[in-house]
């Protein structure tokens, strides 16, 4: 037999990329999921293969260094029999020349960039040649691969899905964002890759890092790390909460995390400025997604920040209702992090599934500062020595608030009110623009054991309610919306469900504040010193609160927090109730021209109202969307827009991708900032 000679092959990364769901990554490279099989194509020349004659076998390796000890090379022969547990290589056809070779990798293989070399030896005869490259990522649709998630919606939104909504504003005023994960678009998956290259357990030991590239675990907690630059390492975002953004981008202004992953890749592995939660949570989901792991962005209402861990929140409160700032523990309005799915063979059965990974930088965890993924099933459990960071996330869903009053002479009034932690917990619905409230993600099944000891719990806290219903009850609400460029009316509702009158203070006040519970200056006041209860009645007062008072330091979170304080003269209690009321911008309007087909031009209209008294300058729109725009647009207006006059925009964008997108809008300008917009488009596949 003369030699066997190998003349050119196929890595067949298109077929390959429809049956392992990665084509839209484009099929310049074949990228593949573990645990599942994908074909090549060897053509050969002068004669064909000949089984029991002729001997090929495969080389399969990653990271610098590989060895086969730390799983991170692999030499296997094809063979009708592959053995159990490792790389396998079977004929599928052969047809003249030319084979077709299907090639498995374990369900647990390493992640990341693969080279692949075939060795063909005939006799004593063999020779080498190297195939190409390789990416192997997770398989959230193999039931042995630890991401496995058994349902294909859940599939499709956590994994495959690269657009997305990101709640924000206050609990009593929920809004959602639009946001553009785009974790298939070009470049994405090489520069996820070169994060995973830049971790600093990668630079001190590159074979142990490759080898435990493996495990989901080990990868989110990379992940929660690198997003965030604050231990010196070469991570992607600089927080600042400040309200100062000028020598970068405000948090506010981005729509999508391909823009941020992007400028971090050009600027040598600089930290992009800036980022707050949700950037921070909204990178680290693309990341996630990008290598195969089912993740979401949550969003933690009244989300608590216990420095000290005693799981109780102390706010300290003067008696005009001016925040005393004499502990370090805040509440924040919201805070975003980011659950991914997968199993925890690492710790007791009942730990698998969704995880929290929060890449924000607050604490440290093991001397860096990530956190996660701690099990959501612990959290709720109070299993609080589990790996890893249970007790600061379960601090930010379950610590008590107390309001203590500091009067003049020094002296401490705790208020009777306890405010509420860890509410509306909340993520984008599977499949819809609507949100799903996850905050009871894991009840117990019905008279058992753990649910009688939760609802025992739920007792206790409902009678200590109740006694609260029996004295001065206080609550702030809105008459109407509150939108940006108006003045609004906050009321003070006071309750007296007593038989006998009584006689109070009350006293309001309004500041403009940052979505991490720091307040600004005072933009509304009253201070009534003889309130007159009569039994079982109850009263409204109105505090007006006047755009020109709050129109200047409104930060970009658009919040302003009432504080109500009632005092009774004759006992000396005081009531406390907060609000934060969110401001809201003026709606851009988009309207798509054309008909929606892959390839075919379309024209987006965007247009917005100057809600303001004052004219708009340096008005910009940013638009992206994955599959619809190519990259980011960025248009300027060239004239300011006038109060109540309409900023509009024209911009056509040729849809690379059928299916359905979202087009994402932001308007920035001098006095009105982060104004978000998006439509969804279904273009249609070319004919």
């Amino acid at each position: 037999f003369t030699d066997l000679v190998l003349e050119t092959w196929d890595l067949q990364c298109e077929r390959n990329g429809r049956e392992h769901r990665t084509a839209a990554m484009g099929c310049q490279q074949l990228v593949v999921r573990r645990g599942q099989p994908f074909a090549i194509t060897l053509h050969f020349s002068g004669r064909s293969y000949e089984e029991g004659v002729d001997k090929l076998a495969f080389n399969v390796e990653t990271g610098p260094c590989p060895i086969e000890t730390s799983g991170t090379k692999s030499h296997f022969t094809v063979t009708d029999f592959p053995e159990e547990g490792g790389w396998s290589a079977v004929v599928q056809q052969q047809d003249g020349d030319s084979l077709s070779v299907s090639l498995c990798s374990p369900p647990n293989a390493r992640v990341g960039r693969y080279s692949l070399t075939l060795e063909t030896s005939t006799g004593y005869q063999g020779t080498s040649c190297h195939l190409g490259h390789f990416i192997l990522l997770f398989n959230a649709w193999h039931p042995e691969d630890t991401v496995f998630l058994r349902d294909e919606d859940e599939r499709s939104e956590y994994v495959l899905s690269q657009e997305g909504l990101i709640y924000q504003g206050a609990r009593d005023y929920i809004t959602s964002t639009p946001w553009n994960f785009g974790q298939f678009e070009d470049d994405i998956l090489s520069i996820c890759l070169n994060l995973l290259d830049a971790n600093p357990k990668f630079l001190r030991d590159q074979n142990q890092d490759c080898s435990r590239r493996n495990d989901p675990v080990y990868i989110g907690r990379v992940v929660s790390a690198m997003v965030n630059c604050n231990d010196e390492d070469r991570g992607v975002l600089a927080g600042r909460w400040d309200n100062n953004y000028e020598d970068g981008m405000s948090p506010m202004a981005w729509i999508g995390s391909v823009d941020i992953l992007k400028r971090w890749k050009k600027f040598g592995c600089q930290p992009v400025k800036y980022g707050q939660c949700w950037v921070f949570a909204a990178v680290a989901c693309t990341v996630m997604r990008c290598l195969g792991i089912p993740s979401r962005v949550v969003t933690n209402y009244n989300s608590a920040h216990d420095t000290n861990g005693n799981l109780i929140i102390d706010r300290y409160l003067s008696e005009t209702g001016e925040e005393d700032r004499r502990s370090r523990d805040t509440i924040w309005n919201f805070h975003c992090w980011v659950e991914s799915w997968m199993a925890r063979p690492d710790l007791a059965p009942g730990y698998d599934g969704w995880q929290v990974l929060d890449p924000t930088p607050q604490e440290k965890s093991e001397g860096v500062f990530c956190c996660g993924p701690a099990p959501v099933r612990a959290i709720k459990e109070g299993d609080l020595q589990l790996k890893y960071d249970i007790p600061f996330v379960f601090a930010e869903v379950n610590a008590d608030v107390v309001y203590w009053v500091v009067r003049g002479d020094g002296s401490q009034k705790k208020s009777t009110h306890s405010s509420v932690v860890g509410k509306n917990i909340s993520t984008k619905s599977v499949g819809r623009d609507s949100r799903e409230d996850i905050t009871h993600s894991s009840e117990y099944p019905e008279g058992s054991e753990k649910e009688r000891e939760v609802f025992a719990k739920a007792e206790h806290e409902k009678s200590s309610l109740r006694e609260e219903d029996e004295g001065l009850h206080l609550r702030i609400k809105l008459s109407e919306g509150a939108n940006n460029g108006c003045d609004f009316d906050v009321l003070a509702v006071v309750t007296n469900n007593t038989d006998a009158e009584r006689l109070c203070r009350l006293m309001l006040c309004a500041r403009t504040a940052s979505y991490t519970g720091a307040v600004g200056p005072q933009c509304g006041m009253k201070d009534l010193l003889n309130v007159t209860l009569a039994p079982r009645a109850e009263q409204t007062v109105p505090l007006r609160i006047l755009y020109e008072k709050y129109g200047e330091s409104l930060t970009q979170d658009n919040l302003i927090k009432v504080v109500a304080l009632l005092t009774e003269y004759q006992t000396g209690d005081v009531v406390v109730a907060v609000r934060d009321v969110y401001i809201e911008n003026p709606e851009i309007k988009i309207r798509i021209l054309g008909e929606p087909m892959q390839q075919r031009r379309l024209v987006a209209e965007l247009s917005l109202v100057n809600p303001l008294a004052a004219p708009l300058n340096n008005c910009v729109f940013v638009v992206e969307g994955a599959g619809l725009t190519d990259g980011q647009q960025i248009k300027e207006l060239e004239e300011p827009v006038e109060p109540q006059a309409e900023a509009k925009l024209r911009l056509d964008f040729v849809p690379r991708q059928a299916g359905l997108h979202k087009l994402m809008v932001d308007f920035e300008s001098d006095k009105l900032t982060g104004v978000k917009g998006y439509r969804n488009v279904i273009i249609a596949p070319q004919p």
